[in-house]
């Protein structure tokens, strides 16, 4: 049976495989975006990660202990390191084993007998000098750069390329590690920065330092960072729904007093997230804040800053509404992804917006919490303007493809639009704290939280989902007013499209239910239709468009 089983996972990846070559994907990409049988056996339980970095030659050393729990029985199992890092050797139990590459994928051949329920270990060895990121954390990598003092200033950045393009490891996002040790030697005139906690520092002969740290939880592959620099530390406590939370934060050395007064947004982030999402989820790793030479990262429990101390989007508000200006983007948006991308993680990354879109939406229940609906509805629909409806949102399956960009103001709309439609804000809440209770700490699926969203909002929302996550076309809600009577319809949608809208008529507020069918009110009174006093009004609150035909 266990013969038969791997045999049908073979026939299964050569069908992928040929799958992905009709998509213009290769096998390449459908080695790392899809569970090979070379993966499917193990499941994996720890990582110690301990590296040596070397600023001034922007190189790499070090090694990479996995421990794991067979699931079947097999003896070849897949590690992801991507080029210029070469692997040098894998032990097991203190012997040498033999390594099969196929671009970036390494198949190791095992030599003991790997028996179901045991829980073995591998070493891996490597170095090199990793991908320089080009436009991070877009474009991920090694950031090398300098501080304005002359001192390196590194970071790592690696969603959707892949953590396998600094370290070796299970680079599929559908197996998370439950638990790891980072440890980093770096020069003695500098600090390293990783998720989790400080648990020591080791001072060494050659004037370099190493910093251990561990991670207690659950941490997707591009969600471990290194942060090197000339870092100075300050903290608070946060009294929180799950007792006293330690929030940590690492600055450049200059920077020191104006974080400590620009950082005020991260409590503020803390009490609002835990309103509307439940719990920090990582309570025994802490929170840290880390100053980083690009943008920001939503690694966990180590989120990484380069907003310039400024609020909004680099001072800018891309709502155009004002209220972005009100916090730091990077602040609220990176941290809002420790509910969704950290607690809440996508299995595939063709489901990518489970990270994006609740997270784009995450800044309009900030304002919310502080500012009031009116002023979280006027900025997540000032974001509408950043939608180009180019793609559908969802990206293809097993090829580490992502969809469109619109996962973030169009997802941010969509979920506004279903919070709407459910039109009961504490019902809202419940979902959203229910989502990250129900998948504390686990990968999901697209259609796992589609089901649960309709579940517990007591509503079908599958044809909204599929509206917007896997269409382009916008609804138009179309309307005539003709003998005293109003027709309304749905167009320009997916099978089965019957989304509830709310409207207004002459001056009465209604709800219609429409589908594509045209459907009928009687008596009404048009008389009192006119340019500047339209007869019928939608709720902007909807993302759609509507049309007088």
């Amino acid at each position: 049976m266990k013969n038969k089983f791997l045999i049908c996972i073979a026939f299964l990846f050569i069908a992928i495989s040929v799958n992905a070559q009709k998509n213009n994907f290769t096998r390449q990409d459908t080695l790392r975006g899809s569970i090979t049988p070379e993966r499917a056996w193990w499941d994996l339980k720890y990582y110690h990660l301990d590296i040596e970095v070397f600023p001034e030659t922007k190189t790499i050393k070090g090694k990479n202990t996995v421990k794991y729990t067979v699931l079947k029985s097999h003896k070849v199992l897949q590690i992801d390191l991507q080029a210029p890092l070469k692997i040098t050797r894998v032990e097991q139990m203190d012997r040498q084993l033999k390594v099969v590459s196929e671009g970036n994928a390494h198949f190791i051949h095992l030599l003991r007998d790997q028996k179901v329920g045991d829980t073995n270990s591998i070493t891996v060895f490597y170095e090199g000098k990793p991908q320089e990121a080009k436009r991070a954390p877009w474009d991920g990598g090694f950031s090398w750069k300098k501080d304005k003092n002359g001192k390196h200033f590194i970071a790592t950045s690696c969603q959707g390329l892949g953590a396998s393009v600094w370290w070796p490891n299970k680079d599929h996002m559908y197996d998370e590690v439950e638990s790891m040790d980072i440890s980093v030697r770096v020069p003695s005139n500098l600090m390293n920065v990783s998720n989790g906690r400080l648990k020591k520092i080791e001072k060494h002969n050659n004037n370099t330092t190493t910093y251990h740290w561990t991670v207690k939880n659950p941490i997707n592959n591009y969600g471990i960072n290194v942060n090197i620099g000339d870092y100075v530390h300050f903290s608070e406590k946060f009294n929180g729904e799950d007792g006293v939370l330690d929030m940590d934060y690492y600055v450049l050395r200059d920077n020191l007093e104006k974080a400590k007064v620009h950082f005020k947004d991260a409590p503020k982030m803390m009490k609002a997230f835990e309103h509307w999402f439940g719990k920090y989820p990582f309570y025994e790793d802490s929170f840290k804040l880390v100053e980083v030479p690009y943008l920001g990262m939503e690694h966990q429990s180590s989120v990484t800053y380069g907003n310039q101390y400024k609020k909004g989007y680099l001072g800018r508000d891309n709502s155009g509404t004002g209220w972005g200006l009100k916090f730091d983007f990077i602040i609220i948006h990176e941290a809002g992804h420790e509910w969704f991308a950290n607690n809440i993680t996508y299995k595939d990354m063709a489901d990518m917006w489970v990270h994006e879109s609740f997270t784009n939406y995450s800044e309009s229940l900030f304002i919310d919490y502080y500012y009031g609906k009116k002023a979280a509805s006027e900025y997540v629909i000032g974001n509408r303007r950043g939608i180009r409806n180019d793609r559908p949102i969802i990206g293809e399956y097993d090829v580490n493809n992502s969809g469109s960009g619109d996962m973030y103001n169009k997802g941010g709309n969509m979920l506004h639009t279903i919070r709407t439609v459910i039109d009961n804000d504490e019902t809202w809440r419940q979902v959203l704290r229910g989502l990250n209770k129900t998948f504390y700490h686990k990968t999901v699926t697209t259609q796992e939280i589609e089901a649960y969203m309709s579940k517990t909002a007591g509503i079908n929302l599958s044809t909204i989902f599929d509206q917007y996550l896997r269409d382009v076309r916008i609804p138009v809600f179309e309307y005539k007013v003709e003998n005293g009577k109003v027709k309304y319809r749905w167009n320009n949608v997916v099978t089965g499209f019957n989304m509830p809208l709310k409207v207004i008529i002459g001056e009465k507020h209604q709800l219609l239910k429409p589908t594509t069918n045209w459907k009928t009110i009687t008596g009404v009174n048009p008389n009192n239709f006119t340019k500047t006093k339209p007869f019928l009004i939608v709720d902007e609150n909807y993302y759609i468009t509507s049309k007088k035909v």
